[in-house]
């Protein structure tokens, strides 16, 4: 029973991190809170039942079509619509409200496309359920773990060893500075908020086998996302990941071990306690302008 927990724990809590992830870089990219993430990672897996179920691609084909056309989507976000309204000197939480008001476009644009029913994915795996001694773990599980940890971990490689990585933290630290050396300031912005909204995208795949897919699911799990970055320390990217893993661990085995009744209560009074108590998380997340 614990280790089919824990295993359920780290998958959800993994993909809560690819959210977690798309917040703190976009805040310490811009020192802007977007709340358009679960409203992505819904598009991300309507998108992924489209290319896999309807259009018969093959689940890798489909998750890299995934990834490219959520990039895009970021991208054509930032460019047409937060630096439009940066542009214009818009007071912030009006740029915060956009991004809300993105989130309920969104919600109802997969309505009037896919319907507001959930949908199930075609299995992905032979067997349906795989045996480790006396217990059975869903394969899409460990799919997930082992997808979600690879990307966070070619992520981190991509930040700190190439030059794009670097020029977009160079970029997020002092955009004056950086554009002193020669370093395009819009373009890694839009990179930013292209692979914030691909790397949620891709939690959106990777839950969709698993939960299901609707137009209501990204609510819940941007809500829980967001509680994970703001636990790591919010705009410290290790900090979303490794609060994102707390979370999802923690409201795990409340639901397992109490009861899946209080599973939303107890994560989201740890939110508060958080932000009561350490509000810069448990990575002392960056407060922009600092």
């Amino acid at each position: 029973m614990f280790f089919q927990v824990f295993v359920g724990a780290i998958a959800i809590g993994s993909i809560y991190g690819l959210v977690a992830l798309g917040y703190s870089i976009i805040y310490s990219a811009s020192g802007l809170m977007s709340f358009v993430q679960g409203e992505l990672l819904m598009l991300g897996s309507f998108l992924g039942l489209t290319f896999y179920k309807y259009l018969k691609f093959p689940f890798w084909v489909a998750l890299l079509l995934t990834m490219i056309c959520m990039f895009l989507v970021g991208m054509i976000i930032e460019k047409y619509i937060i630096r439009n309204l940066q542009k214009s000197r818009t007071n912030t939480i009006f740029i915060v409200m956009a991004t809300i008001a993105l989130s309920i476009i969104l919600k109802n644009f997969a309505m009037l496309v896919w319907g507001s029913n959930v949908f199930q994915f075609p299995p992905i795996f032979a067997v349906s359920r795989i045996k480790f001694g006396k217990i059975w773990i869903q394969p899409e599980s460990l799919m997930a773990i082992g997808i979600a940890l690879f990307v966070m971990l070619v992520f981190h490689f991509f930040m700190t060893k190439s030059r794009l990585g670097t020029a977009m933290r160079a970029a997020a630290q002092d955009a004056m500075a950086a554009q002193t050396v020669h370093i395009n300031v819009n373009m890694t912005t839009a990179f930013t908020w292209g692979i914030a909204s691909m790397l949620t995208g891709i939690g959106g795949m990777l839950i969709g086998p698993i939960y299901g897919v609707s137009a209501q699911m990204g609510t819940m799990i941007g809500t829980k996302g967001f509680a994970g970055a703001v636990i790591g320390g919010y705009g410290n990217m290790y900090g979303a990941i490794v609060g994102s893993l707390m979370l999802g661990t923690i409201e795990t085995f409340a639901a397992a071990y109490i009861s899946s009744m209080y599973k939303n209560f107890i994560s989201f009074f740890i939110l508060i306690i958080f932000l009561v108590f350490i509000p810069r998380g448990l990575f002392k997340g960056k407060v922009y302008g600092d």
